[in-house]
């Protein structure tokens, strides 16, 4: 009943505008967005277990993104903060949660309880190969283009990217379900004698419907918040670039709760279709999308990071595909990612 309970508190809370009634209310909300992405999660597993992997992983992925696509548009049209910047911002906040948070803290809970962890080298190769292609097409190239002033893609360069990562997130999505679903599937020798049954098709559209509804309290939640939260920033002096790293924490929340409990229950493979299924959804999604809204509405759009982010970024997916090149990973490997992430934050809050 709390699985239902709370997306239905969530929905009522953005009804009354719960977020906006003084600290109280903000409290109130923020508690309520805790339990609806609990929630989420929970509903979120329930359908990867009926329809299997890698289905079930990218059905959370593509919720979040076309969610978060809405969060971003629905802040450029609101002028909340930098505008033109805050697409750019949230997408490489995303990347560094989910390449170095998400991935750390899952490899780091997973050796602490089983000490070594296998997944298939396969996947996660062909996952940072499609990641890194997009990464430097969307963020860095545009600082090094002549035809737009700054960060900047001039209008045919950015509908160029934008179909380029369509097709490149397309690519990935079809051999990872079609032509070499093998290479994402759990070692079946890894699964526990005790595993739970797959639930009926009834239960699975239910919680299926469910999630949308909880994925859409999370979302206009975080949006409420997000507004507090980047006045209580300008007030005390700190780097709107926050506002991005809040709004894609807690939009990546329900994934990043469903790829820890699957590292805890020794199910690696998952916990890394979900986090690096992704952040390539982020960017092959988000960009087009925002690239289109931004085109449509005449709207600005700076995507090129500046050399800080350019060093983080090129320095986690260096040490990605070492610490994912084995097919094996430590209580090391997690420690390594979680301080590039707490390096992330830091130079975020103090640039």
């Amino acid at each position: 009943m709390w699985a239902v309970l709370f997306p239905a508190l969530g929905l009522i809370a953005i009804a009354i505008g719960l977020a906006k009634m003084g600290l109280i209310g903000t409290v109130a909300a923020a508690l309520v967005l805790i339990g609806t992405v609990i929630a989420a999660v929970h509903h979120a597993e329930v359908v990867a277990h009926r329809v299997g992997e890698p289905f079930g992983t990218l059905v959370l992925a593509v919720a979040v993104t076309v969610i978060e696509v809405s969060l971003i548009v629905s802040l450029m049209l609101s002028d909340s903060g930098d505008a033109a910047s805050l697409a750019r911002d949230t997408v490489f906040a995303a990347i560094m949660i989910i390449l170095n948070g998400i991935v750390g803290l899952c490899l780091l809970a997973g050796a602490l309880t089983h000490h070594e962890q296998r997944f298939s080298l396969r996947g996660a190769s062909a996952a940072l190969c499609t990641l890194a292609a997009m990464a430097v097409l969307t963020l860095v190239l545009p600082n090094y283009t002549s035809s737009g002033a700054g960060p900047t893609y001039s209008t045919s360069q950015l509908v160029f990217v934008a179909i380029m990562s369509l097709v490149l997130y397309g690519t990935f999505v079809l051999v990872q379900t079609v032509r070499h679903r093998g290479y994402f599937l759990p070692d079946e020798s890894d699964k526990t004698v005790d595993e739970p049954a797959p639930p009926s098709n009834a239960v699975a559209w239910t919680s299926f419907g469910i999630l949308l509804a909880a994925l859409v309290a999370v979302v206009l939640l975080a949006k409420g918040l997000a507004a507090t939260v980047e006045q209580a920033l300008i007030e005390a002096g700190l780097p709107l670039a926050i506002v991005g790293v809040v709004i894609a924490a807690l939009v990546l929340a329900p994934e990043s709760l469903a790829a820890y409990r699957a590292a805890r229950r020794d199910r690696l493979q998952t916990s890394l279709n979900l986090a690096l299924g992704s952040a390539l959804a982020t960017i092959g999604l988000t960009i087009p999308s925002v690239a289109i809204v931004s085109l449509v509405l005449g709207l600005p759009l700076a995507l090129g990071i500046g050399a800080k982010g350019i060093t983080l970024l090129a320095l986690s997916l260096f040490v990605a595909t070492i610490s994912l090149g084995t097919g094996r990973t430590t209580i090391l490997q997690g420690v390594v990612h979680l301080v590039i992430f707490a390096a992330y934050l830091f130079t975020t809050v103090v640039p």
